[in-house]
C-alpha cells in the first residue's frame, strides 16, 4: 500500500470523489429535491466512496 499509484487509478480515485462531492452536494441542498434525485444522489455516494477505496488500494507492482 505504500508503493505509487497508477496514473489510471488515479484518475480514478479523483473520479470518485468527484461523484461523492456531487451526490453531498444533491443530498445537502437546500431546497426540495424530487425523491428520485436524492435516491441517485445515494447511489452517485456509494459509487464515489467504492471508486475512490478501490482505486487507492491499487499499487504498481515493479519486481527487480
Amino acid at each position: 500500500m505504500t508503493q505509487s499509484t497508477p496514473r489510471f487509478f488515479q484518475k480514478t480515485r479523483n473520479l470518485g470523489l468527484i461523484l461523492t462531492a456531487i451526490a453531498t452536494t444533491l443530498a445537502t441542498a437546500p431546497i426540495a429535491l424530487p425523491a428520485i434525485i436524492a435516491k441517485i444522489a445515494g447511489y452517485l455516494a456509494v459509487a464515489g466512496a467504492v471508486a475512490g477505496a478501490v482505486s487507492q488500494a491499487a499499487v504498481i507492482n515493479e519486481t527487480e
